[in-house]
């Protein structure tokens, strides 16, 4: 089977990461990013994006916040408005005052999430019309209560799902659209996904979960072969990219840019 290719996408944003990045959050153990790498990384990463036939954005640098460049946290865009979120770790809640200015250029209607609730928009999964939410260490119920009032007002709607291991809940997901999860880990057997069809991501390549659907293509970090050929044998089409630096601060594909 061949997946035609769709387009859903037009625009993407990503953000250059700074050369404070090597200082970044992490609980991977990998040693520090190498900033050269991880510039020359992140504009193969925006080649990809334009691949997939994406206009994108590129940001400067936040030299104040080393996590800046996965600019998904701070922002989730959907195809009605936007969410400036509230990020769950103080090093980086800071972020999302930069990203008003940077969404009016594209939104007319401009969501927030207010304390006491915390969002990272990389516990937020969009399937279609529905959300799942992630509760982590960085997405309280609060956010994600917030979150689903915001949706229900645009006529969408969401479920919050708790995570047990994950850092965040596309740390171990991903939805390839076409009904089909890349999933890993703590939700392989979770009841809330029974209804996708499984793609099952091997636990020595649980970091390929966060693979990227574009427009009918699937962005694959480089490095899980198998993953790969599973997505391919689905009917995709893949592009492969070298993230290894961010991967060193936790971070995957999806993380690196705002799609919409």
């Amino acid at each position: 089977m061949t997946i035609s290719l769709e387009r859903k996408f037009t625009n993407a944003i990503v953000r250059k990461p700074c050369p404070d990045m090597v200082n970044g959050i992490t609980s991977a153990n990998l040693g520090k990013p190498d900033y050269s790498k991880a510039l020359e990384q992140h504009l193969q990463y925006i080649s990809a994006l334009k691949e997939c036939g994406l206009n994108v954005t590129v940001l400067e640098s936040l030299n104040d916040f080393p996590d800046s460049t996965f600019i998904e946290d701070a922002a989730l865009c959907t195809s009605k408005f936007a969410v400036i979120t509230n990020p769950g770790a103080p090093e980086r809640n800071g972020e999302k005052i930069f990203m008003h200015e940077v969404l009016k250029e594209f939104f007319s209607n401009i969501e927030e999430i207010y304390s006491p609730g915390t969002l990272d928009a990389g516990d937020v999964m969009m399937a279609g019309n529905y959300f799942y939410i992630g509760i982590s260490e960085r997405t309280n119920h609060e956010g994600a209560e917030q979150l689903i009032n915001i949706l229900r007002k645009y006529g969408m709607d969401g479920t919050k799902v708790p995570l047990n291991t994950m850092l965040h809940l596309k740390t171990g997901l991903s939805y390839l659209e076409n009904n089909n999860l890349l999933v890993s880990g703590e939700f392989i057997n979770n009841p809330v996904f029974s209804e996708f069809s499984h793609i099952t991501v091997e636990e020595n390549e649980a970091y390929a979960a966060n693979s990227l659907w574009v427009n009918g293509y699937v962005i694959v970090p480089e490095g899980f072969p198998k993953t790969k050929l599973l997505i391919e044998n689905a009917g995709y089409q893949t592009i492969t990219i070298n993230v290894s630096e961010f991967q060193k601060l936790d971070g995957g594909l999806s993380c690196l840019s705002l799609r919409f």
